[in-house]
């Protein structure tokens, strides 16, 4: 599925989602684009424009000083001012609050590929004046609106073994593919952590990830974790959470109403890409060669579902629910009021609910996401 420009969910409605007297945020994974959809939006406005990055020095330098003169002098004749890598100015927000406090009918937008990091950083100083949103390697809700179903199903394979960035899509050979997948691995997926947390044994990061690699859509033990990287438990725990807020991985709860049977004090972890999650293995074998078909299967969907719902504001609280004499289900949303359950199989069956869900909870509705169905799921 190559193309020149992957039309991102902002893109067509860009200009209106930027609002004069609050700074515009977006975040996510490095490489899924947020520089280049920035870009494609900008042309839009009106104004003189001012793109910068926080690779800059010396923008670095003036935007943490906080000197109110200096500010207005550099920055008092732009209609718009474009922050890049925003994560890597200190005291960012403080900085930015103050343009956005003096300059009201000036357009601001800063973007980051650290959650924890830009999150904290704006979040406090700009406490109702910001707009988040956040851009992930490309979905197939974003695809749909672009190429259509036909397109994606021919393509589904790839995208279970390879994943969605921008960049993969684009590229025609296998071996390319994998030489780009296995550099972001390399060069990218740490990157934040390394630079802004205090990490003193990164080797343990990649050790974590290829055990939860192999968990994926299971239960997850910190305990086992631990005694299998001969590290404390208090040190999983902190690169777990790490690797969450750098858009790695998504942790999920048990869902329970209190259920003497349920489980809820184990978690899953899902990948952010499934390309990442093979990349970590290094396992790129195609899918008629695989023993993991259901493990990728449930981690497309999970995370593709997360998009989607980010990109159509759709508002849940997600679970897994298991008992502990093993019935399960993949995913629970929990949204106005109502609960929803999904069951992921990548071929067709007819599946029922699990007998003790559907006897607690005789209201929810229960839904098994297969090859067949999977579109309507996702779009």
């Amino acid at each position: 599925m190559k193309a020149e420009w992957y039309e991102r969910y902002l893109e067509p409605d860009g200009k209106n989602s930027l609002k004069k007297s609050k700074v515009f945020v977006l975040y996510g994974p490095r490489r899924s684009g947020k520089t280049e959809l920035i870009k494609k939006i900008l042309p839009q406005l009106s104004g003189k424009i001012y793109s910068g990055t926080g690779d800059n020095q010396e923008l670095r330098e003036l935007l943490s000083s906080q000197k109110l003169s200096t500010l207005k002098s550099v920055f008092g004749n732009y209609d718009i001012v474009f922050i890049d890598e925003a994560q890597r100015v200190p005291n960012i927000g403080y900085g930015l609050k103050l343009l956005i406090d003096h300059f009201p009918e000036m357009l601001i937008i800063a973007t980051g590929s650290s959650s924890f990091d830009l999150s904290n950083k704006i979040g406090e100083p700009l406490t109702g004046r910001n707009i988040t949103r956040k851009l992930f390697p490309l979905s197939i809700y974003e695809m749909y609106q672009q190429f259509g179903g036909m397109e994606i199903l021919h393509n589904l394979d790839n995208f279970l073994v390879y994943g969605t960035y921008p960049e993969v899509l684009k590229i025609d050979t296998v071996k390319e593919k994998k030489e780009y997948i296995i550099s972001i691995r390399d060069s990218y997926l740490f990157k934040d952590i390394l630079e802004l947390d205090n990490i003193r044994n990164p080797s343990k990061l990649t050790d974590l990830l290829k055990l939860i690699a192999f968990q994926v859509g299971q239960l997850v033990s910190l305990n086992e974790l631990s005694n299998n990287l001969g590290i404390a438990k208090q040190s999983v725990e902190r690169y777990l959470d790490l690797l969450e807020k750098t858009f790695i991985i998504k942790k999920v709860s048990g869902f329970s109403r209190n259920l003497r049977k349920e489980i809820t004090k184990t978690s899953r972890y899902y990948f952010y890409d499934n390309g990442i999650r093979n990349a970590l293995i290094n396992n790129f074998n195609p899918l008629d060669q695989r023993n993991d078909v259901g493990m990728l299967w449930e981690n497309f969907l999970f995370t593709e579902r997360l998009k989607t719902k980010e990109y159509k504001r759709i508002f849940s609280n997600d679970y897994f629910w298991r008992t502990y004499d093993h019935q399960e289900i993949d995913l629970i949303e929990e949204r106005d009021g109502n609960l929803f359950g999904f069951e992921f199989k990548y071929k067709p069956k007819k599946t029922k609910a699990p007998k003790a869900w559907s006897k607690a909870y005789p209201e929810a509705l229960f839904q098994v996401v297969s090859k067949e169905n999977f579109l309507g799921f996702l779009v």
